[in-house]
């Protein structure tokens, strides 16, 4: 059997005129009618680009040189944007990467459902750099370079970036990246570490290194050194995610915390846990959610997917009652742990399986009067089939996916809902994740 003959590529840049930008933040230019993706290009440029892949329908290429800047381009706040993949956009200034979250949102909207909120709201927004509080890290020791790597893969492939420091991240991370390299490099396990989880709150900060074999005590001492030295937690995992353990403090509960100054609350989480990434647009974007929803003293306010209690708990602040139900029951426990450590009774957490029908649940059979949902990049579909049946004047909610909030608004429009405003939130500032917003009410309102 004859093998298909690998497609030669140009060796030669090729001159590519940007016309607009796909989905995922490439340049999208044509040659002779065939669509051509470019890494690093904005629209009304010009630019010489590399192929790196040719398919029937389209290429993929890499800009090599601006020929022509548009208008939106700027310096890179990071010296490794063209080669990490952590970040897509940092060639573009920040206004322009917000109207290109906005326009995706709407087009998902009139694409997928159909339809267009009464209302667009101000987008939200906080500081571009430093905000990653969660992540996960590659490690991989490179013999040509003897060196070991942290940080994110390269764009479009599996290599990771040599990087020496990340501005997306938490200082308390991202300026640690060198010496975190350093300390791999020097242990016994240095080739069988291969990532590391970070996670931040307000005040402690934490790193869980996957170790795939027992570490020697001289690799644990190490470890424990770097934690006191840095002052993080130091986490160990040797199998699967119940294995993880702190080695570093020695004693004290494993959380870290985050508050929300507002509602007086103070959460705390495990590092492995589902937190928001971005610290100050989660507290604008709890406040949004309970300010749309405008909770009245003796309502009753159902949050689905909500993990640790986010969202449950300031609702809780304003709301006569409200359930939180999660797929999870370790976060159903954390949400009722969260509850317990600020004192609010009026609150219940129960597990279930969202993707069923749980309307003759127990805790659904007094029905909603509000309803917030946060589900994840998946959605929501069935789910939102069942919601009309708790009859809730209003519904917020929250997106990390444009398509399938677009697809399940079409469902609630469907179903006796109206769209009344949606906006987008600069959750991941410098990359194509759209986060939003929208806002429901019953049509015989």
């Amino acid at each position: 059997m004859s093998r298909r003959r690998r497609k030669v590529l140009p060796t030669e840049p090729v001159r590519c005129v940007i016309e607009t930008l796909s989905h995922d933040g490439r340049g999208i230019a044509r040659d002779n009618g065939k669509a051509q993706f470019v890494d690093g290009a904005l629209p009304g440029e010009t630019v010489m680009a590399k192929v790196i892949s040719s398919r029937s329908k389209f290429d993929e290429l890499r800009t090599v040189e601006v020929l022509n800047a548009g208008d939106a381009r700027i310096t890179p706040p990071c010296e490794f944007a063209d080669l990490c993949g952590g970040c897509s956009l940092q060639h573009m200034d920040s206004d322009a990467q917000i109207r290109f979250k906005e326009a995706t949102l709407r087009e998902h909207f009139a694409h997928f459902g159909g339809i267009e909120p009464q209302e667009w709201v101000a987008p939200m927004r906080s500081p571009a750099l430093g905000y990653r509080r969660k992540a996960r890290l590659g490690v991989k020791y490179v013999p040509a370079r003897e060196s070991v790597l942290v940080g994110f893969r390269e764009k479009r492939n599996s290599f990771l970036t040599d990087i020496d420091r990340c501005v997306v991240l938490d200082p308390r991370i991202g300026e640690r990246i060198m010496p975190l390299r350093e300390m791999l490099h020097g242990l016994d396990a240095y080739r069988r570490i291969p990532q590391v989880e970070v996670a931040c709150g307000d005040q402690e900060a934490a790193m869980v290194f996957r170790n795939m074999d027992p570490l020697s005590e001289a690799d644990t001492a190490a470890l424990i050194r770097f934690g006191q030295a840095h002052e993080l937690h130091i986490y160990l995992q040797p199998k699967g995610p119940e294995t993880v353990h702190r080695i570093w403090p020695e004693s004290g509960e494993e959380r870290l915390t985050y508050r929300m100054d507002e509602f007086d609350l103070t959460m705390k989480f495990h590092p492995m846990d589902f937190t928001q990434v971005n610290a100050g647009i989660n507290r604008s974007m709890v406040h949004r959610a309970v300010e749309w929803l405008d909770v009245q003293p003796g309502e009753r306010v159902l949050d689905l997917f909500c993990g640790l209690g986010n969202f449950t708990l300031p609702l809780a602040r304003r709301a006569a009652q409200v359930v939180g139900v999660e797929g999870d029951e370790s976060m159903v426990v954390r949400g009722r742990e969260n509850a317990e450590l600020n004192g609010l009774s009026n609150v219940a957490f129960h597990g279930a399986d969202l993707q069923a029908d749980f309307t003759a649940q127990s805790w659904a059979a007094e029905g909603f009067d509000k309803i917030l949902i946060d589900p994840p990049r998946s959605g929501a579909q069935e789910v939102c089939e069942y919601l009309t049946a708790f009859g809730a004047r209003r519904i917020v909610y929250v997106s990390c996916n444009p398509a399938t909030l677009a697809r399940d608004a079409g469902v609630m429009v469907r179903n006796g809902y109206r769209l009344v405003r949606s906006g987008v939130m600069d959750m991941f500032p410098h990359t194509t994740h759209v986060e939003s917003m929208a806002m429901f009410e019953r049509v015989d309102n």
